[in-house]
């Protein structure tokens, strides 16, 4: 399948950052409100916020209300869903989000909602991971679309893609010089771009099933 040839390929050039963890359980005595659908505020009872656009918080008591779970990172970071992000806008995006729901913020608060704060804050930090690395962009735009594939699992790469690969390893071994290694460094970030690019174009044309792209590699 696709998304396991293009994972396997992002992979090797170094798209895949460590660290990225996957999104923790929610284990507090506010997990059962952060999955209700109810439009009422928790706090007050009154009329509460929409579930979409940037209204964390209730509008007649200001109490930060639970996240919603059924928002997609896209959605959340304020991005297109597609593979090609801005990650500038991604940054600052992550950046207000961190300033309204850190839960730094709300220690003086009740316990419910520095709660919620923890919540909120391990979403976007979640969201912000997956849509930063271009790897886990990709596995997460598949998994949008249907396609789930489990993290470390690598497509078989074919005898001339290993060659490539051992090519690149073996120059990287022989170089002697600053000047040998910038050049090695240049051939594998135009590799990057050209996957990252051909990656791009796939989900724009929706070819993601049977979309060999190891003759662009």
């Amino acid at each position: 399948m696709w998304g396991g040839r293009t994972g396997a390929l992002l992979r090797v050039w170094g798209l895949w950052p460590a660290g990225v963890r996957g999104r923790r359980p929610l284990g507090c005595n506010a997990a059962s409100l952060a999955g209700n659908n109810s439009p009422q505020c928790w706090n007050c009872g009154g009329p509460g916020v929409p579930k979409r656009g940037d209204g964390f918080f209730c509008p007649q008591c200001r109490a930060l209300q639970p996240p919603d779970l059924t928002r997609d990172y896209f959605s959340l970071m304020d991005c297109n869903r597609a593979f090609a992000v801005d990650t500038a806008k991604l940054q600052n995006r992550y950046q207000q989000l961190q300033r309204l729901v850190h839960p730094d913020f709300f220690s003086q608060r009740s316990q419910t909602e520095k709660d919620f704060s923890e919540k909120h804050a391990t979403l976007v930090n979640d969201a912000y991971k997956t849509l930063l690395a271009p790897l886990s962009r990709g596995l997460y735009l598949l998994k949008l679309h249907g396609v789930e594939i489990a993290e470390g699992t690598d497509y078989a790469m074919d005898q001339q893609f290993l060659m490539e690969i051992m090519e690149i390893n073996e120059k990287l071994a022989e170089a002697q010089s600053e000047a040998a290694m910038k050049e090695i460094e240049s051939i594998v970030r135009a590799k990057q771009k050209e996957l990252s690019d051909n990656v791009s174009k796939a989900f724009e044309q929706g070819s993601l099933v049977d979309v060999d792209l190891r003759s662009h590699v």
